[in-house]
Parts: C-alpha cells; structure tokens; sequence
C-alpha cells in the first residue's frame, strides 16, 4: 500500500487527513462493521503523517486479551506483546484508563519491564498512547505512536496530554500546536475534535433517556436510529438534537 505524502500546513490542522479519520471514527456507532477499517486508516495516516512517529499501533481488548488490531509495520508487534505478557505497559494502561499515557523517554520505565526491554531494541525512545472513541463514547481501542526521537515527541507529548485536560470543545490554539509538524497538529486536532464529540453524543443521549424516562443503552439506540433514519453520522445527529430538542 502506498503511504501518503506528509501533510505541508497549508490546510488546518482539523481538515487534515487524520483528523478527518479520528473524528469519523468518534462519530461512528462501535457496532458498525466500517470500525476495524477505521482503526487500520488511523495507524497507517499515524505513521505516514506525523514526523515523529517511526511506528504506529493500535491496542484493543477483546474479551480479557489485549491484541493488536492495526500496525503500520509488523515490527512493532513485539512491543506491544511485550506488554501483554506483562499485562502492564503505557498502551493498556491508557485503555484501561480511557486517557493519554505519554512516555516522553523510554529509558525511565521500569515499572513496565517488557516495555523497557523491548522498545530500546528496536532503536525507540518515546512514546504516546491516545485512546479512541466511537459511539457513545467508550474507548475501544488506543493509538501507540512509537518514536527514536525523544525531542521530537515531546510536543506531541504535551499537545496530547494537554487537549484531554481541557474541556470538550474549547478551541485549540497555536499554545497546543506549537513546535509541532503539520502532522503532529492533526494528531492533536483530531483528537480534540473526537473528545468534543463524544460530549455531545453523551447529552444527547442524557437528554434522550430524561425525555423519554428510559434506560442509557435505549436512548443510545435511539439516537444510532436517528442518525441512519436521517442518513448522518452521530455528531450530527446529537448536535441536531442538542439544537433543536427532542
């Protein structure tokens, strides 16, 4: 498969390519077969766009194991199984936390043995895990985007860390953006642009199960039969409804 030119940054940041691929994934119900496409466009645009990242993987739990879902080389598989033989490391501990874990040096991690053993044999030095969210809002999956340069993941580091600290939806400046590549930006973009959807997905659905006295997982379902009724994704679908009422 051929890899796509690094962004240039003519274009914003949240028009970007990956952006684009992580806030269709935010608005997309977890149910839909689409997902693990979704997932493998993520890490491939990952690797071919964001300056930093040498390797990018992505981390599900499926059941009670943690498995590679998308790599955008096979190398990086033993690193992520490094840590689910650990059953410890920054990719499950982002999932199992739904927030970022960043790594800005590989070097200090000994808290996860594999981890610390196996990224340095493989020339890694940093590190940052993003959690993905579709449907209502949970995170099924986490984004590792592996780096040799530990200077030039820090931004990313900080970028990252940063959007998930603070409120969904609060525009994101150059504050965030600063020192980072075009593609560095749309990694952050995007995934501030998915936490303010998740938002609004979720008041939608508060605002649907108050409505109408019903259970989450119902006012969920129905807010997923209202976005395919209107031929739209969630995002529009609740901020329709968060617009105009029920």
């Amino acid at each position: 498969m051929a890899s796509s030119p690094r962004p240039t940054g003519s274009d914003p940041p949240a028009n970007g390519a990956l952006a684009t691929a992580l806030t269709a994934l935010a608005a997309t119900p977890e149910h839909l077969p689409g997902v693990h496409g979704q997932l493998v466009t993520i890490a491939r645009l990952t690797a071919d766009r964001v300056a930093a990242a040498r390797y990018a993987s992505i981390t599900a739990l499926r059941g009670s194991t943690y498995i590679t879902v998308a790599v955008s080389d096979d190398l990086i598989r033993a690193v992520d199984e490094a840590q689910y033989a650990d059953n410890a490391g920054p990719c499950l501990e982002s999932l199992a936390e739904g927030r970022p874990v960043g790594v800005p040096d590989v070097d200090l991690t000994v808290q996860w043995p594999g981890f610390h053993q196996q990224a340095p044999r493989m020339g890694l030095h940093a590190s940052v895990s993003v959690p993905l969210h579709a449907g209502r809002g949970d995170a099924i999956a986490v984004l590792n985007v592996y780096s040799h340069d530990r200077v030039a993941m820090a931004p990313l580091i900080a970028g990252i860390c940063s959007v998930h600290g603070h409120p969904a939806g609060e525009i994101i400046d150059e504050i965030h953006l600063s020192g980072l590549d075009a593609g560095g930006q749309e990694l952050v973009a995007g995934y501030a642009a998915a936490l303010s959807i998740r938002a609004d997905v979720r008041l939608a659905v508060e605002l649907i199960r108050n409505g109408y006295r019903c259970s989450a997982d119902d006012a969920y379902l129905s807010l997923c039969i209202r976005a395919a009724q209107a031929g739209t994704n969630l995002a529009e679908a609740a901020s329709a409804l968060i617009s105009r009422g029920l």
